[in-house]
């Protein structure tokens, strides 16, 4: 199965995580990097999870999910190993605009999370579309290695300069211009 490479703009989304163990925490871990509109449910958190919900005051439910839980959410992620639990969840997110992600399931994931870097504004995603996150998660620890160091202040730089100047062919060209000769020093 093949994925469409998009990024999602979580102001105003919800999210809900619906587990507190190892798999949960990893992706809490990740959606903290763009959000802290998070709220988990689940039976019992381990040590790493409560440790983000207190670190990020996000609200928490020490409770079995029951249906109706993933009304207002725009997002949710499954994190349980409960197979009948997921496809329960994943059914009931069809009636609305809500997308889902079942960890370690597909047939209920209307999105996969990709292995990626983020250096400030710089996001770099890789995804393998679920065949082999080892090989994402490699490439991404080589791709790192790449990455200019200064990468974030100069993209900084750039978000300031390109905020200053009108928009138009001018502009195109002066920021064009400026990223090549960043890249060409290296």
């Amino acid at each position: 199965m093949n994925y469409f490479p998009a990024f999602l703009k979580l102001d105003n989304t919800s999210v809900l995580i619906v587990g507190g163990g190892k798999i949960a925490t990893e992706k809490i871990e990740k959606l903290l990097d763009f959000t802290t509109d998070i709220t988990v449910i689940a039976t019992r958190f381990d040590d790493a999870m409560l440790s983000y919900i207190q670190k990020h005051r996000l609200p928490q439910h020490t409770k079995p999910y029951k249906k109706g839980d993933v009304q207002r959410f725009g997002i949710v992620i499954i994190a349980v190993d409960d197979l009948k639990l997921q496809e329960a969840i994943f059914n009931e997110t069809r009636s609305s605009r809500t997308l889902c992600n079942a960890v370690d399931s597909v047939d209920y994931c209307d999105f996969i999370f990709p292995s990626y870097i983020k250096e400030g504004p710089l996001t770099v995603a890789i995804s393998t579309s679920g065949t082999s996150p080892a090989v994402a998660r490699e490439l991404k620890h080589y791709l790192r290695k790449l990455l200019p160091s200064d990468i974030a202040p100069f993209l900084e730089e750039m978000r300031r300069l390109r905020g200053t100047l009108p928009k138009g062919k001018a502009r195109m060209e002066l920021l064009s211009q400026k990223a090549k000769e960043f890249f060409g020093r290296l």
